[in-house]
């Protein structure tokens, strides 16, 4: 994966107040994207954007393009 986070979602979430049951009970992100997030795995665009407004900040702040050393492309 090329796009990576540059910070620990989870936390930087429960910090603003909003932890994983209540990300659940008020229907800001299922189960699934939750877990996506726990394992690394990159969210839909549409989660990022509902990040971003969380945490007030840009998508750059939130993910990096890193590249990926041996795939070929240059």
């Amino acid at each position: 994966m090329a796009i990576v986070y540059k910070i620990d979602v989870l936390k930087e979430l429960k910090a603003r107040g909003y932890n994983t049951s209540r990300l659940r009970k008020d229907k800001i992100m299922g189960e699934a994207t939750i877990q996506k997030i726990r394992e690394k795995q990159l969210a839909s665009w549409a989660t990022i954007d509902t990040i971003c407004k969380l945490l007030g900040c840009d998508v750059g702040d939130i993910v990096e393009y890193v590249k990926n050393a041996g795939e070929g492309v240059q």
